[in-house]
């Protein structure tokens, strides 16, 4: 194609070094700092959001089945058909309340999660243990798993000593007339401290169902079921248990149980993407200048090619292709570049968080996903060809060149 190779060899050719030359390179090298800038936030917010949904899958199920009214329910027939269903792993009953807790001379309202014996199965809680076992009950003794900023808050330790007292109000109360019985008490030891996100290690404490039962007056009631399910089965299992519990019931994923933090996140990342693609359009300026300047510089090549029976529409050509290029090679080696360094930070995690402190992880957490690469190559090449588009438009006017 003759425009192309025309304007390669204006590009890539030798010649002599001059300014717009010069200008060029800078151009190449403004728009493939910018496209690195682009893909690597684009990756650190990334890694960002998969350690956020990390922190959050150790605790939550895979599908969580609540009521659409009301705080509780009893699982009727319905729901040993989902026990069989082939895509379900483990299947777990959950009864929660906010309680207070106190412990020694330390008060704190937290929050209480009853779980079922199969609820290790259905969350990987136990991977996520800082200190102690994961121990619910055995024949005589409740015990408990307390968050780490719960246990903080309270000063617990796990020497097994001195119990956790638990008070709820008791679903009798109006009919009390006794105000030290308007609340039930029970305890249950300490056993272990797990982290896994903020907000949940700083109210949360796990323990049996059959414990948080007794403490609030309930029988076979639960709050929800939370179900473990084969990870490419989930949209099609979820599909499933809506069209047998019918309108009464909520089946919520990972996301939709935390939807307003992954809405937060996909916000932030894509808010990101857009100011750093304007600050790309911005530098997409070095190429409208340099191509100017370039078109000036070849008038005579210009008056040439007009002699030799070239049409406006090729010339056009040439200029706009020399112009993409510089995007293209910009776009190239920004990516290059960017991906490099986000394997580099994946691999020996150069760039670090703090030089000391109590975090999760310890340095920047990146992941790279090849659609975030198309993205940002779609994005250069467009904002490239509308770079190229404005001087090779206004050649007509430029002083000394008639098209």
């Amino acid at each position: 194609m003759l425009p192309l190779y025309i304007a390669k060899r204006y590009l890539f050719g030798k010649k002599s070094k001059n300014v717009i030359n010069y200008i060029s390179a800078i151009s190449v090298l403004v728009v493939a700092i910018v496209t690195m800038a682009l893909f690597v936030a684009l990756s650190v917010f990334n890694g960002l959001e998969g350690l956020i949904i990390s922190m959050y899958d150790s605790f939550d199920a895979d599908l969580k089945i609540t009521p659409t009214a009301g705080k509780v329910f009893v699982p009727d027939s319905r729901f040993e058909i989902l026990k069989k269903n082939k895509g379900v792993i483990s299947y777990s009953e959950v009864l929660e309340e906010d309680v207070l807790l106190k412990y020694g001379d330390k008060q704190f309202i937290g929050r209480m999660k009853g779980v079922s014996d199969s609820y290790k199965k259905t969350t990987q809680l136990d991977e996520n243990i800082k200190y102690g076992d994961y121990m619910l009950r055995d024949s005589a003794v409740d015990y408990m798993l307390v968050g780490q900023g719960l246990a903080y808050s309270l000063s617990i330790g796990l020497q097994l000593v001195e119990p956790v007292h638990v008070y709820a109000p008791s679903r009798n109360a109006k009919k009390i007339a006794a105000p030290e019985k308007s609340y039930k008490h029970t305890y249950a030891y300490p056993v272990a401290v797990f982290q896994t996100q903020q907000d949940v290690d700083n109210k949360y404490f796990i323990t049996s169902l059959s414990f948080a039962r007794d403490l609030l007056g309930y029988k076979g009631e639960v709050s929800a079921v939370e179900l473990s399910v084969d990870s490419e089965q989930v949209a099609s299992v979820k599909a499933q248990i809506k069209g047998i519990l019918g309108p009464g019931f909520d089946v919520k994923d990972r996301y939709e149980q935390h939807d307003f933090i992954y809405k937060v996140l996909k916000s932030e990342k894509w808010g990101i993407f857009l100011i750093v693609s304007f600050i790309l359009l911005i530098a997409s300026f070095n190429v409208v200048g340099s191509l100017t300047m370039l078109i000036i510089d070849k008038r005579k090549d210009i008056s040439i090619l007009q002699s030799m029976g070239a049409e406006s529409k090729l010339i056009k050509q040439i200029f706009l292709f020399e112009g993409w290029m510089i995007s293209f090679l910009g776009a190239v080696i920004g990516l290059v570049i960017g991906i490099v360094l986000c394997w580099l930070q994946m691999q020996f995690g150069l760039l670090k968080l703090a030089a000391s402190g109590n975090f999760v992880v310890e340095s920047y957490p990146v992941e790279i996903k090849t659609l975030d690469i198309l993205w940002v190559f779609l994005v250069v090449m467009v904002i490239g060809f509308l770079a190229a588009y404005i001087p090779v438009m206004q050649i007509s006017k430029t002083k000394g060149i008639k098209l």
